[in-house]
């Protein structure tokens, strides 16, 4: 009963993600749409608006664009903070055996496309945008696996989650410590207090999601955004202190539940739609011992979720995926920031990938979880290529360059759509071949 009801839970959040996806996919195409036609300078107006806020004598000036991608991704990321948290705890990164296939599959995923653009960028100024290929699209990456065929393993499915939730862990640690500059270590040491203030108010028991949100907003995220380390590192450390434990355990909340609901039974209710005031008590308890039930952080993770697959990612999307094609495209990408990030995204990740899994189950270190086989691993090393909003993301902070920023985007649009495309045709052919 339990595995069914894990199954069960697991195939309803990969069909949430591909719904995710395909509203993903929308605001890439809008935005592409919206920047080639006469409407273009209205698209750039929106997003170089500028708004300011104060703090500390501090005057933060940024355009709309800045915003989104220091302040609505600092929220991604702090989501990505809770699942990480989640998966060490209970998930599929919680012991050795399930983290140690994903987890180097993962590492050469990072490893070799950075290599194959530093290579192809020696020498060159260009060369600051390596970790650019490194980045997986969790979204659109489920998105495509789902379209592979409904016989693809559920195992296969998870394998690449964990994959893609190290990737990112991966990227978090990229952005720290290469993509941060001008450090204000008066700021930083600030944060890092109200760091040890949310830590030491989980220790003390504290539960009130507001205390975390607010600490963490108005303590962490914005002294981060004042020391030169990217904001977003703020949402990974303000995630990890979330409290993970419930207040009761299973045993004594279904004593409770059954002990409130057989009270409730015993009342006699009113001939309306409203309920007894004795009733009302009970229901009020039932919430109560609910919510001694539950965990912070899968209470956030939960609430913030949809709001970040549905709202704040199509956002980021929309504002970023503006890449103007013209009748000059064909000579445009042939670049050594658009051939590093392409070949790095399509082969490195594929290569790096594969490689590094079967280093694995060779020296067995690993094995392939069961209804894996080795094309399965294949495929979803191509559909890994799709770097598209991560790599989006790293483009912004790699780079000042309009010019190498606008060469970047071709290489990661040109680069997902053949992983993706590859990734999907191959999965769907071992469906076929069976």
């Amino acid at each position: 009963m339990q595995d069914q009801h894990i199954n069960k839970t697991t195939r309803y959040f990969f069909v949430k993600e591909y719904s995710a996806s395909l509203i993903l996919l929308m605001s890439v195409l809008i935005a592409m749409v919206w920047v080639n036609s006469p409407w273009k300078n209205i698209y750039h107006h929106i997003w170089d608006t500028h708004f300011a806020i104060s703090l500390n004598g501090k005057s933060l000036d940024q355009p709309l664009l800045h915003w989104i991608n220091d302040g609505l991704m600092a929220i991604f990321f702090f989501v990505i903070g809770l699942e990480l948290k989640r998966e060490f705890m209970a998930g599929e990164l919680s012991t050795f055996k399930k983290a140690s296939l994903p987890m180097i599959a993962a590492l050469g995923g990072m490893i070799m496309p950075a290599l194959i653009y530093f290579l192809i960028n020696k020498n060159l100024s260009s060369v600051r945008g390596w970790g650019i290929p490194m980045a997986t699209d969790i979204a659109f990456a489920i998105g495509l696996l789902s379209l592979a065929g409904k016989n693809v393993p559920l195992s296969l499915k998870i394998f690449l989650t964990a994959l893609a939730v190290v990737d990112d862990l991966g990227a978090v640690f990229v952005i720290a410590f290469f993509y941060s500059s001008n450090i204000s270590f008066l700021n930083l040491a600030i944060a890092l207090v109200f760091v040890i203030l949310l830590i030491s108010g989980n220790l003390a028991g504290i539960r009130g999601i507001l205390f975390y949100l607010i600490v963490g907003f108005l303590g962490v995220w914005l002294t981060f955004l004042l020391s030169g380390i990217h904001a977003t590192i703020a949402g990974i450390l303000v995630a990890f202190t979330i409290p993970a434990r419930t207040k009761i355990n299973e045993n004594v909340y279904l004593r409770r539940i059954k002990q409130l609901t057989n009270e409730f039974e015993k009342e006699v209710p009113l001939n309306s739609s409203l309920t007894t005031h004795e009733q009302h008590i009970i229901i009020e308890k039932i919430k109560k011992v609910s919510q001694d039930a539950e965990t912070p952080l899968q209470k956030l993770e939960f609430l913030l979720k949809p709001w970040v697959s549905f709202l704040i990612m199509p956002i980021f999307a929309l504002a970023n995926s503006g890449i103007i094609i013209n009748s000059n495209f064909i000579n445009e990408i042939q670049n050594p920031i658009s051939v590093g990030i392409g070949i790095g995204l399509v082969i490195g990740k594929f290569f790096g990938i594969f490689l590094f899994t079967w280093l694995a189950v060779f020296f067995k270190i690993s094995s392939l979880p069961q209804e894996i086989n080795w094309f399965h691993i294949a495929g979803v090393a191509l559909i890994a290529g799709v770097g598209f909003t991560m790599s989006l993301f790293i483009t912004e902070l790699a780079f000042d360059d309009v010019e190498m920023i606008r060469k970047a985007k071709y290489g990661i649009l040109l680069a997902s759509v053949t992983a993706g495309n590859l990734g999907v045709i191959l999965l769907r052919r071992i469906k076929t071949t069976r």
